[in-house]
């Protein structure tokens, strides 16, 4: 009998001490799981469970200017990009069809991305309308979603498409001011970290929520004038064929702050649809980005250094010889010019003389093609007119020219003796408009710039001042003399320049260039020509700078007299007529 309770009591002892380990166990890998590996084991589930949202900053709007009120030039529609979480989907082939059935697109790559292993983010389509997410979202498919994001639109169509350019797929401004002004139209992206239920939908009244505001980007008020930049579009169009050209590029300054008020090139395209395009070229701005050599629109650039210099002024005479031999090379001129006789300054720009440059050159060297003038003129070009750099406007892509080195290479005195008629050199559209806004408006370097301002939290413009570079590019009395000696040029030529009379009480100054066009396998073709004209209009003084670039007219005659000047005309009257420019009383 004692023996059976022995048993009996060994056994529960047993049975109890066994059950008193396997609570000691559980309770040791209790402990185990719920404190030693507790940050472990709430990594892993919240690797499952936490998903994290980049939240898009609102790019910043771009407005243009129209009479003095603000007109959006590039605005953001909401649109939704749908997406995919791979570690949620069920059935990637069934999801992927009901998708394809309300957005369209291919249901193999849907299904694709929905399987991507290694991922929790997948791409299925961008800009999709407000009803196909909320199509989508009916579905209820487990680890799908459409999320908003601001796409640009272009209220203008194609209105100053070059200046403006565009947000590619990536959404990073490319081209134009876009690209430029990227960082500040941009923002600053914000991030929401939220706990899912099993299908993926943030738990919104979860603690582990964080959620970072986005930082929205600047909207941005430009300097360009719709009314202008529309009306420039038309004339350069019609005159571009008018002149049997395929391309070119107009500009118009402001004399007084150096800001654009209009920028226009030739081909264009649609922003709003820009891929459409077939040549990407298009989304270039050649008005800051296509350097050319400038031709006779650079003589008054030299007759100012030299008159700035002290070595002639408008009234001195010499004598032209009508050619000139440098280093073995002659330089001549156009027929027309009349051949060698006494001429002024003033007489270089009106009959655009190569060899009056020439002689303008070798008066800031003493007399004489030498090192010192070559010097004096390298530092006008670079220094007081800025050609060769940069000039900082907003764009993307903007050339810097070529402006060759005074004192290294061969045939440098013809290689200087080039450049005083704007040959053997490279300049944009922009740098000339930026430098004779300088010679015209009494010595004063502004940067050429596209932004009149930024707007407020309060809805207000805030302006930014034009920045001034250089407030001594020449003396005032050069300036009015250069103005002058540029008036006599319209008053003599308008005619042969295909352009209006100049009117009583207007100041309309310009002058022509045509220049061989460079052949890359060494010198210049015989045949093929670009035309430019560079000027200004005012009332009582200069108001506006013009620069019309026109390449390879096929019609008959000089480049910039037959091809540029026609247009700059019609350009003058169009600011004179409509936009408001009242004569001196």
């Amino acid at each position: 009998m004692k023996q059976n309770q022995t048993a009996s009591v060994l056994r529960i002892r047993f049975w109890y001490g066994l059950l008193i380990a396997i609570l000691l166990l559980f309770g040791i890998r209790l402990f185990d799981l719920q404190v030693i590996k507790h940050s472990y084991y709430r990594a892993a589930a919240q690797a499952n469970q936490l998903k994290q949202y980049e939240i898009t900053a609102e790019r910043g709007a771009i407005y243009g200017n129209l009479n003095g009120e603000r007109v959006p030039l590039v605005l953001n529609e909401i649109r939704y990009t749908v997406y995919a979480d791979p570690q949620y989907i069920e059935n990637a082939a069934e999801d992927a069809l009901k998708i394809q059935q309300i957005i369209g697109g291919d249901a193999t790559g849907y299904q694709q991305s929905m399987t991507q292993s290694g991922s929790r983010y997948q791409i299925l389509a961008k800009q999709i309308t407000k009803e196909h997410a909320e199509a989508i979202r009916q579905l209820k498919l487990k680890g799908i979603g459409a999320q908003p994001e601001n796409y640009r639109t272009y209220p203008q169509g194609r209105v100053a498409a070059q200046v403006l350019g565009f947000v590619n797929n990536e959404g990073v401004g490319t081209y134009g001011i876009e690209q430029a002004l990227n960082d500040e139209l941009t923002g600053e992206s914000g991030q929401l970290k939220a706990i899912t239920d099993v299908s993926g939908v943030p738990l919104a009244a979860n603690q582990e929520n964080i959620e970072i505001e986005p930082v929205d980007g600047r909207d941005v008020v430009l300097s360009i004038d719709i009314g202008i930049q529309s009306q420039l579009e038309t004339l350069l169009e019609e005159g571009l064929k008018n002149a049997q050209s395929t391309s070119g590029s107009a500009l118009v300054l402001d004399v007084k702050t150096g800001r654009v008020k209009a920028m226009a090139n030739y081909p264009t395209y649609n922003p709003d649809k820009y891929y459409e395009v077939k040549d990407a070229s298009v989304f270039t701005n050649p008005a800051a980005s296509a350097p050319l050599e400038i031709g006779s629109v650079m003589k008054p650039f030299t007759a100012a250094a030299a008159v700035n210099e002290g070595v002639v002024s408008p009234s001195t005479t010499y004598y032209d010889p009508a050619v000139y031999s440098v280093d073995g090379y002659k330089i001549t001129n156009i027929e027309e010019d009349g051949g060698a006789a006494t001429r002024s300054v003033s007489d270089i720009l009106q009959y655009s003389l190569n060899t009056g440059a020439t002689w303008l050159l070798m008066q800031l060297g003493g007399g004489e093609l030498n090192e010192k003038g070559r010097n004096t003129w390298h530092s006008y070009m670079t220094e007081h007119f800025r050609f060769g750099q940069l000039t900082g406007i907003e764009q993307g892509y903007e050339a810097t020219g070529t402006i060759p080195d005074p004192n290294e290479g061969f045939g440098l005195n013809l290689r200087y003796a080039n450049t005083s008629f704007g040959q053997g050199m490279t300049a944009t559209s922009l740098q000339v408009g930026a430098g004779l806004v300088s010679m015209v408006n009494g010595g004063t370097y502004f940067q050429p710039s596209l932004i009149d301002g930024y707007v407020g939290a309060d809805g207000s413009t805030e302006a930014t001042s034009p920045k001034i570079v250089n407030d001594q590019v020449i003396r005032p009395e050069t300036s009015q003399q250069i103005i002058s000696m540029m008036e006599n040029v319209v008053e003599k030529n308008y005619i042969s320049y295909r352009m209006t009379k100049p009117r009583a009480g207007y100041s309309i100054g310009g002058k022509t260039g045509t220049a061989e066009i460079a052949n890359p396998e060494g010198g210049y073709y015989e045949d093929r020509y670009n035309g430019t004209f560079m000027g200004f209009v005012g009332g009582a003084e200069p108001e506006y700078v013009i620069v019309v670039q026109v390449n390879e007219p096929k019609i008959p005659g000089y480049a910039g007299s037959q091809a540029a000047a026609p247009i700059f005309g019609t350009i003058t009257d169009m600011l004179i007529n409509n936009i408001g420019i009242m004569p001196a009383l």
